[in-house]
């Protein structure tokens, strides 16, 4: 709602000075030099655009959200964002506080790279980030692509990822003589959900911009839940109470945006984050399982971004250096030898990343892209609790355009070394892995997209190391990706429909051992995933429709003697899907969102006790916004979970019911 405010606005003000121009024409000589230094204003006008990837023109499914978007929905997390997109699972570990982690197409969460404007967050611990520690409150759009990013230069790593989801932080904007922006939020909510915030935005010369976000989240998370003594949820029952589930965390996101020319710009950030997470019980065998478990985890990362572009070239650079701890404490640890179990994980790296472009043909661009890595994971466990891991990934890239075709290849190189305490060998891993995708555009408005793309994962810290004297003797998972798809636009309707097959070598899963904190890691044959993604959005006045709609048949099929072969893997629905609509008035803004999603299993083998049961989540959104003397006022509110459906992601982690949320913000 605040770039449609700014854009009427500033479209406003365009057509009073356009006709103060034209009555000045007929006025004497005098006035017109008058005038000349009335329009000098004009020249203080800036506005930068952050244009979002392309979701139709494009060779690979892109989906995005921006800001308004976002702030209509309610998102708070990135999470809230991922959710609502096709394809996506995102295993939501309950509440505010709980672990939300992403996996696109069944791929599972260490192929999907997560970068802040551009830059990948990297966690030699498990290789996946979790999505509940980035909020969205300074955010222009968050991006899902399949297979790689199409527009625009990426890192290395951006190009041997499996998908990319990529937030991208919003510069800021000034009208007229404005030199400073200031919004101030509090976001509240049932079981003590409290998010106050404050947005700085300042511009002290013509080039130099910056912003400052500052967010406080909180959360008491006792909800209500209702406990079902048998699997089939028609028996006994009692409500009880999510326990031990409080968090709290605090984010500091500081921006610098300095341009050189239009074609010239640099960034700066400093992100900071820390809290405490309680993490309750299981919720099993008639009873919800005490705990006193909890995290108290501290993030830190700087990074600078350049890039250049002319005429018949552009580059980018990136550099990073990140600090993370992460402590984990069980006060009632069941071990002969004690009752208490601290474990603490700290890490620090620095990465480089340099990509070049150069338009050698006016149909043909070639480009390298390279990224140097370095991370040392240090924690106290007594076995391998030093581990230093160096990452060099190099890109070879081949761009066509003729027409109404386009091509465009890569070649990656993944070169992975780990060096563990004092041993002398350990694990090395290198792969060449190619990707190549075709956009036909026969017509406007209708394109025929193609790609392939194979990937490469090397296992992560916690997969080879934790608990063990020597590294597991575990394969890297190889993922075969291809995808067609077609996309049609028209004045007020966007379809676009993607069938993919993937094949997954070598997938590394885990299984428990002689207790809950020792697991057993092993390779797995294969995994095919046969699926089809649809999208739809149509647009009409003030109304606005969406639609998702994701079919994914994942199975094992590994051993063809198993008594699991070919079924459904793990918390992998067969049918999901999205329906969100929104209508626009001078009075009152109306907004609801559905997210269905179907049956899952929990375990390899479908069986009716394994099986969780499908769901709806259904919100409804009234909002807002009040033009005042200085400034503009919103408000909004929310109601979650309208049918009060009784569900779980994860199973063991019963989801919130019913609950609701107001949101008050002041900009000026």
């Amino acid at each position: 709602m605040t770039a449609h405010c700014h854009k009427l606005f500033g479209q406003q003000w365009r057509l009073k000075v356009a006709a103060f121009a034209l009555m000045v024409l007929h006025i004497p000589l005098q006035s017109i030099c008058m005038a000349q230094d009335t329009l000098r204003v004009l020249e203080e006008v800036e506005v930068s655009s952050q244009r979002p990837p392309a979701t139709l023109h494009t060779p690979v499914p892109t989906q995005v959200m921006d800001a308004a978007t976002l702030e209509q929905n309610g998102a708070l997390q990135l999470s809230d964002a991922v959710r609502a997109m096709a394809g996506v699972v995102v295993k939501d570990y309950g509440g505010v506080g709980g672990m939300k982690t992403v996996s696109a197409r069944g791929l599972g969460s260490q192929f999907s790279t997560l970068t802040i404007d551009g830059v990948p967050v990297d966690n030699a611990q498990n290789g996946q980030a979790d999505l509940g520690r980035y909020l969205l409150g300074n955010a222009a759009y968050v991006s899902l692509s399949q297979g790689q990013q199409h527009d625009g230069l990426l890192s290395a790593r951006g190009y041997a990822a499996g998908n990319v989801l990529n937030m991208v932080t919003a510069e800021p904007e000034f009208f007229l003589l404005r030199r400073t922006n200031l919004r101030f939020s509090f976001e509240g909510g049932s079981f003590g959900l409290r998010s106050p915030s404050v947005l700085w935005e300042q511009k002290w010369t013509s080039r130099l911009r910056s912003s400052l976000w500052i967010n406080h989240l909180r959360s008491d998370g006792d909800y209500p839940f209702t406990l079902y003594y048998t699997a089939s949820r028609t028996d006994s029952s009692s409500r009880e109470r999510r326990l031990h589930s409080a968090m709290q965390m605090t984010t500091l996101d500081a921006n610098l945006f300095y341009t050189i020319a239009s074609d010239n710009r640099l960034m700066f950030k400093a992100h900071y984050s820390g809290g405490t997470h309680q993490l309750p019980g299981h919720v099993r065998y008639y009873r919800q399982e005490p705990s006193a478990q909890q995290t108290a985890e501290q993030q830190l990362f700087l990074q600078g971004r350049w890039t250049l572009e002319r005429e018949l070239w552009q580059m980018q650079w990136m550099a990073k250096y990140q600090h993370s701890y992460d402590q984990y404490e069980d006060s009632n640890f069941l071990s002969s030898s004690t009752h208490y179990l601290m474990n603490y994980y700290r890490q620090q790296g620095g990465y480089l990343s340099g990509s070049t472009l150069w338009h050698v043909r006016p149909w043909a661009d070639v480009g390298v892209a390279a990224d140097a890595d370095l991370a040392h994971l240090h924690s106290n466990l007594a076995q391998r609790s030093n581990v230093l891991r160096r990452s060099l990934i190099g890109v070879a890239i081949m761009q066509l355009h003729y027409g109404s075709w386009e091509a465009k290849a890569n070649l990656v190189l993944t070169d992975v070394a780990d060096r563990v305490g004092d041993l002398d060998t350990t694990p090395q891993y290198r792969r060449l892995a190619p990707y190549v995708a075709i956009l036909y555009s026969p017509s406007l408005g209708l394109n025929l997209r193609l790609f392939y793309k194979n990937s490469y994962r090397p296992p992560t810290f916690s997969e080879l190391y934790f608990f063990q004297s020597l590294p597991r003797s575990l394969r890297p998972e190889k993922a075969h990706q291809l995808n067609a798809g077609i996309t049609v636009a028209t004045n007020q309707l966007s379809i676009t429909a993607d069938a993919y097959f993937n094949r997954v070598e070598d997938k590394i899963v885990a299984r428990p051992g002689q207790n809950m904190f020792y697991w057993t890691m092993e390779n797995l044959g294969q995994v095919h995933i046969w699926g089809l993604d649809l999208t739809a959005e149509y647009q009409w006045r003030s109304l606005i429709v969406r639609g998702n709609y994701s079919f994914a048949h994942a199975t094992d099929r590994s051993d063809p003697t198993s008594s699991y072969y070919g079924h459904q893997i793990r918390y992998t629905p067969r049918h999901s899907g999205g329906l969100s609509a929104r209508w626009e008035s001078p009075w009152i803004n109306l907004g609801t969102q559905a997210m269905i999603v179907g049956h899952r299993y929990t375990l390899p083998q479908n069986t009716p006790a394994s099986r969780l049961p499908a769901y709806c989540d259904l919100t409804l959104t009234i909002d807002r916004s009040f033009d005042l003397r200085f400034g503009t006022l919103r408000l909004k509110a929310q109601i979650l979970n309208l049918l009060d459906i009784q569900y779980e992601v994860v199973q063991f982690y019963p989801m919130m019911g019913r609950n609701y949320k107001l949101s008050i913000i002041y900009e000026f």
